[in-house]
């Protein structure tokens, strides 16, 4: 990217942050499912459900909510580029002086930005409510590496519902999919207590092994062949969601 693209970048990131801070119910709406999610599986199911891995469940159940907290929060970038191209903003853009690939990467920076803040604070009230690691320095930095790539794969799958949705709420629907996918995945049981097709299915997706991993970074444990079955996946869908991005991007505005 040239020194040019970079700082239109830098503006239109910034007209996006002021959007949001004048806005701020986005990010607490986006903690606050997330938030009580996890509440209601730590102290009302969380009882009945045997993980066999002796550490507590609001340990064990963590990274499957913080993916949760990000799959909300990309909904919103889905929103608010359908609402710049349905308000003529992008039109405008186009005939100004600045690079065009800067208007995407603007909402994606928007959207990693915000949702760092939204994570932030679930896992400060997973601190208040019991949540304890002994991760080193350079373990959080591989979960906050983990979840940055994460939201900026899911981000790009934003973009393309934003350019492709016809209304409002389809631009944001897309996310509802996503935000289930934990739920099948060893995010909050064992794979192996779930019946033979749906184990199947939970423990070849790749929600499984970016909770594993994360789950192992904060215990102190060894990761595995997990991180890079997750790096694959995450690096595969960001690649071929930036790419589809792109090519909608330029049918759109041409």
């Amino acid at each position: 990217m040239s020194t040019a693209a970079l700082a239109d970048t830098s503006a239109l990131t910034g007209r996006s942050l002021r959007h949001v801070l004048r806005s701020p119910d986005t990010i607490i709406t986006t903690a606050v499912t997330p938030v009580a999610l996890m509440l209601l599986f730590v102290y009302v199911l969380g009882g009945a459900i045997d993980t066999g891995s002796g550490e507590s469940y609001v340990d064990y159940m963590l990274p499957g909510i913080l993916l949760i907290t990000i799959a909300s929060g990309v909904a919103y970038t889905s929103y608010r580029l359908f609402l710049d191209l349905q308000g003529g903003i992008v039109d405008r853009f186009q005939s100004m002086p600045i690079a065009r690939s800067s208007v995407l990467w603007a909402h994606v920076l928007t959207s990693v930005l915000a949702t760092i803040v939204s994570v932030a604070i679930v896992i400060g009230v997973a601190l208040l409510i019991g949540f304890r690691t002994g991760a080193s320095v350079g373990a959080w930095l591989g979960v906050a590496g983990i979840l940055v790539l994460f939201t900026s794969a899911l981000t790009w799958l934003a973009v393309i519902a934003g350019l492709s949705a016809k209304t409002v709420d389809g631009a944001s629907a897309f996310s509802y999919p996503l935000i289930f996918l934990p739920f099948v995945s060893s995010a909050f049981v064992p794979t192996e207590t779930m019946p033979g097709p749906v184990a199947w299915f939970a423990e070849n997706q790749p929600v499984t092994s970016i909770v594993d991993t994360v789950r192992a970074l904060f215990a102190q444990q060894p990761v595995g062949a997990d991180i890079w079955v997750a790096l694959a996946w995450l690096v595969g869908i960001l690649a071929v969601a930036y790419g589809l991005a792109v090519a909608r991007y330029r049918r759109r505005v041409r």
